[in-house]
């Protein structure tokens, strides 16, 4: 294989793994989320947020695929 078709498939496993990690971590806060929110609405905000730091995973998955595409040129 070529280095290029390795750099372009380290990107995209940089990007894909922690997206579906993100994606299980999500499914899980959710569910859990709805029960508490059933019990105590005043819960919200901090749902929102416990829903919001997974995604920081799949932000920094991006900018390890941009670093590691930029090595192309």
């Amino acid at each position: 294989m070529s280095d290029t078709v390795l750099i372009a498939f380290a990107s995209m496993l940089a990007i894909a793994l922690p997206a579906l990690a993100t994606a299980w971590a999500q499914s899980r806060i959710g569910a859990a989320g709805a029960g508490a929110l059933a019990e105590k609405p005043e819960n919200a905000g901090t749902l929102i947020i416990m829903l919001a730091i997974p995604e920081t995973m799949v932000i920094l998955g991006f900018v390890i695929a941009f670093l590691i595409l930029v090595m192309l040129k």
